[in-house]
């Protein structure tokens, strides 16, 4: 059913519902365009791919899991880029030093991937800033 609403055509939504909606909104928008974010974390705010790689990235990570190259550049579905670009931003994080690059013990042409401790610290500043304006909105 829609309703009428200034002139507007507005589905019906539970209102809970809708206010959650917002408060997400509101979180996103906030989080990503907040002044006082750390360069690092613009970095990976700049495009859904670089986003959804730090996600990833961090979840393989925080669940203990090694990241290799090609492990790391398969985190996020082709969609979002391409290899190559893929690859690029990989290697620009550890350039700008959000992630280390090392050799692996076993095989000396791998390299193991892990966020460095800048990024480990702002990652978590970022998701404990976006809980709390979650809750504060909820």
């Amino acid at each position: 059913m829609l309703n009428r609403q200034q002139g507007l055509i507005m589905k019906k939504i539970d209102k809970s519902f809708l206010e959650k909606a917002l408060a997400l909104i509101n979180t996103v928008l906030f989080s990503m365009d907040h002044p006082k974010s750390p360069e690092s974390m613009n970095f990976f705010q700049a495009d859904t791919y670089r986003f959804y790689f730090l996600m990833s990235f961090m979840k393989e990570y925080f669940e203990g899991n090694e990241i290799s190259q090609e492990y790391a550049i398969s985190l996020v579905p082709q969609k979002y880029a391409s290899r190559i670009k893929r690859l690029q931003i990989l290697k620009q994080a550890v350039r700008l030093n959000y992630i280390i690059e090392t050799q692996s013990l076993q095989d000396k042409r791998r390299r193991i991937y892990q966020p460095s401790d800048i990024l480990i610290d702002d990652f978590i500043a970022y998701a404990n800033n976006v809980d709390q304006n979650m809750r504060k909105a909820s």
